[in-house]
């Protein structure tokens, strides 16, 4: 069961470059318009405000992730 971590009580740091990690990774398509990193770092800060995605910690794998609302609706779920 995945773990949902206060991303307030990350260091700035951290959370910075997790989101750049996130934005960054392989297979991110934004669509023709090619956005700069800065500026999807940014909307995913807006996104965790407005608790649409999440600071996750997979205790399986040991590791942080980004998840939207529905793909953690998926894991509680069993999907």
């Amino acid at each position: 069961m995945p773990i949902i971590v206060p991303w307030k009580d990350l260091p700035p740091d951290t959370l910075h470059n997790l989101i750049e990690e996130f934005v960054t990774r392989d297979g991110t398509d934004y669509g023709d318009t090619e956005i700069p990193t800065a500026t999807k770092v940014k909307q995913v800060r807006e996104q965790l405000k407005k608790e649409q995605v999440f600071v996750v910690f997979d205790e399986t794998t040991e590791s942080v992730s980004v998840l939207s609302k529905e793909q953690l609706a998926e894991i509680e779920n069993g999907q």
